[in-house]
């Protein structure tokens, strides 16, 4: 119902299909406040429209579990949305202080080559060897002014991991891939595990990184070869609105909060489901982080985890960037299994590891190739 009204209210500006109308809404600075949050799912709260959901708890042991640190996946919190079967939420299942490993390594060690960003299109693969090193001084003395120069890391919008994305023909190849990240594939193996999905491979990464004045583009990620396997979400830092509509455009989308540490799943008729995050906000509890992000590193961690302890040098670079920032990790199997890329992907040589993503929108800038929301 929400929804319907929210839609419906906003029917007089045009005739724009009803996703990209709601997403001009939550999008919209011209209102004292933002936009009215009060149609925006929250699922730390009870509503209409949210379900339980169960998860295959023996599929994933405690001990794999605090390996990839996480809370045992009986304590999990997991519900889905009545209208999206296959779509999972699951609110911030992490042990303390182990999102901050997986903030560092989307800051220091995943934008490190042999992986691809945006930034390799304007400049050549000697400046972007080492971006945390070259950002850590500006970070440490950084003001609240919006008008001082971004470092390089802030100027970094997204990361490609395991097969590469290419943003001109929106396909995989097997000619461009990298080894992933055998922490990040641990921890993306135990949720889906959790999830019902056992065999799930991590073998391609989107890394987003966003600022309060970004947005992701409405898009369906239908580029994988293997639809059945799931499209896993994780978020770090401050928090956004994501939208998550129908098969088609003209299908109001339903508005939730994405908070840090949060864990989005979408599989079957989901997986393919149009979505977008017009906005991110400062997180609900006021302060500079969220307290979950502050909490101390256990001291009694089990061995052969995947987790490193973030040192307070290295956090500290950290808790700079995500004071005006959130990250996002979204991980997915190309391949099904034994499944290989056709001989039209192979063919596909000349890929161009500088195309600039399609992702992102800021204001008052239009990137190359950006996603084209109007069509």
């Amino acid at each position: 119902m929400a929804k319907m009204a929210a839609a419906a209210a906003l029917a007089r500006e045009g005739r724009e299909d009803a996703f990209r109308r709601l997403f001009r809404f939550y999008r919209r600075r011209d209102l004292r406040g933002g936009p009215d949050l009060r149609d925006v799912i929250d699922f730390s709260a009870a509503g209409d429209q949210v379900v339980s959901s169960d998860l295959s708890i023996s599929s994933v042991s405690d001990q794999d579990a605090y390996r990839a640190g996480l809370w045992p996946v009986s304590q999990w919190k997991a519900y889905g949305l009545d209208g999206y079967p296959g779509f999972i939420f699951i609110s911030n299942p992490f042990l303390p202080g182990c999102q901050q490993h997986w903030v560092k390594q989307c800051l220091k060690l995943y934008p490190q080559k042999p992986n691809v960003c945006n930034l390799d299109m304007h400049m050549v693969a000697e400046e972007t060897i080492d971006l945390w090193g070259q950002s850590q001084e500006h970070l440490r003395s950084k003001g609240s002014s919006k008008r001082e120069p971004r470092s390089l890391l802030e100027k970094l919008r997204w990361v490609t991991l395991g097969y590469h994305y290419n943003w001109d023909t929106k396909k995989y190849s097997a000619d461009q891939y990298t080894p992933f990240p055998s922490d990040l594939a641990f921890l993306s193996e135990q949720v889906a595990a959790a999830c019902g999905f056992q065999s799930f491979q991590a073998e391609a990464g989107i890394l987003n990184y966003y600022h309060f004045d970004s947005s992701l583009g409405i898009h369906v990620d239908e580029s994988e070869l293997d639809h059945s396997q799931p499209l896993l979400s994780f978020s770090f830092g401050q928090s956004s609105i994501f939208l998550l509509g129908g098969l088609k455009r003209d299908e109001a989308p339903t508005a939730m909060f994405m908070h840090s540490g949060d864990i989005m799943v979408m599989s079957g008729f989901s997986r393919l489901l149009y979505h977008a995050v017009p906005r991110v906000l400062p997180n609900p509890e006021g302060t500079a982080l969220p307290s979950c992000l502050e909490q101390a590193f256990p001291s009694d961690f089990p061995d052969r985890s995947v987790i490193e302890h973030c040192s307070e040098e290295d956090w500290e670079i950290c808790t700079k960037y995500l004071q005006t920032s959130r990250i996002n990790m979204t991980i997915r199997q190309v391949l099904a299994m034994g499944q290989s890329f056709p001989d039209e992907y192979r063919r596909e040589k000349e890929w161009d590891a500088t195309s600039e993503s399609c992702y992102h929108q800021e204001d008052g800038e239009v990137k190359r190739h950006k996603l084209n929301t109007d069509s």
